[in-house]
């Protein structure tokens, strides 16, 4: 059998490539791991002879003796993944393809089950734990005497001495209304979300700065109407809103579902969108938003870099730099038709 086949009928191992390139076991050990204590020719040849007889070193043994796992825990009462699949994918791109393995448990807003995760994960010795959570209020801190760091993400902990990475929707909401007047749109309604979630307040606050910072205010100087993260609450309002101010020509929705309602109720008293009426909403949730007629303009919370930042916060934790309090990041808004005609 050939060397070739050789190494296809069983993975080569690092003695494998000292024995071949005429060097001890550490010596290999070294010049592949890039120590200043080999000689460069030697180094090359043990590279030489590493990639011929393709050579792949095992991550674990690699690890070893940093005392690392190259896993990391992910838990999350996120249910549906809207936030949590996107903030992951974006842990591991900070990670690098292959270099990091996540651990995926969904506590389900349950205190008991999210400890019998963090137990069951802190047992296979991940090297630290991302903690998603479903909405941005305030949640319980893990605590501070976990041999592993921690990074909250979306919800942050309650606690100053964590670290917490969150969205900016009092920027999100200015982002909205911002757009709407650029587009040359004065009476503005905003059908918003569930009161109780600070993210729903968040963007009210957000609205009203902006539109105030333009000696505006929302048509007739109603409140915002507060409701259900639904497209069932998006029609009611919207039909009630129109009704009571038929002039209206720019709805600031609060979330995409919301919006969807919002579209279906423009189309049944005969407004065009975005001709009549233009509609933003939150979120930018790919499958609402590109899935509406028209497509829907909204303010993406950049969940895949906040996953990319809790990766390398962890990390750097990790080496042995931890960061303590809450750090907000910008919005971006993505522009599609139901603001601007064929975008």
């Amino acid at each position: 059998m050939s060397t070739a086949e050789n190494a296809r009928a069983k993975a080569v191992t690092l003695r494998d490539v000292a024995r071949a390139a005429g060097v001890s076991l550490s010596t290999a050990s070294k010049a592949l791991n890039g120590r200043a204590d080999v000689r460069p020719e030697t180094r090359r040849r043990v590279a030489e002879t590493a990639e011929r007889l393709a050579f792949r070193p095992n991550a674990a043994a690699q690890l070893l003796p940093t005392g690392r796992t190259g896993t990391v825990g992910l838990i999350t009462s996120d249910l549906e993944g809207r936030f949590s699949i996107p903030i992951l994918m974006g842990a591991e791109d900070a990670a690098g393809a292959g270099k990091m393995s996540v651990f995926l448990c969904d506590a389900r807003e349950d205190t008991i089950r999210e400890r019998y995760h963090l137990e069951a994960l802190l047992s296979r010795r991940v090297d630290g734990i991302i903690v998603v959570g479903s909405r941005t209020d305030p949640r319980p801190s893990l605590g501070h005497d976990l041999p592993v760091p921690v990074v909250y993400v979306y919800a942050p902990s309650d606690s100053p001495e964590d670290l917490s990475l969150v969205p900016d929707n009092v920027g999100a909401g200015r982002l909205a209304v911002e757009h709407l007047l650029a587009t040359g749109r004065r009476r503005i309604v905003h059908i918003a979300g569930d009161p109780t979630y600070a993210a729903a307040r968040d963007r009210v606050e957000g609205v009203s700065a902006a539109l105030a910072e333009h000696g505006l205010d929302l048509v007739g100087g109603r409140p915002p109407a507060y409701g259900a993260w639904s497209e069932a609450w998006g029609r009611t309002a919207a039909r009630a809103l129109l009704e009571a101010e038929p002039d209206v020509d720019g709805v600031v929705c609060g979330s995409d579902q919301i919006a969807r309602g919002v579209l279906d109720a423009l189309k049944e008293i005969g407004r065009r969108v975005p001709q009549d009426v233009a509609v933003v909403s939150f979120d930018n949730w790919e499958i609402l938003a590109t899935g509406s007629v028209p497509q829907l303009t909204s303010v993406d919370m950049n969940f895949e870099s906040l996953g990319r930042m809790a990766a390398r916060r962890l990390f750097a934790a990790v080496d042995g730099t931890r960061e303590r309090g809450t750090v907000t990041q910008p919005c971006r808004l993505v522009v599609r038709g139901s603001t601007v005609a064929g975008a």
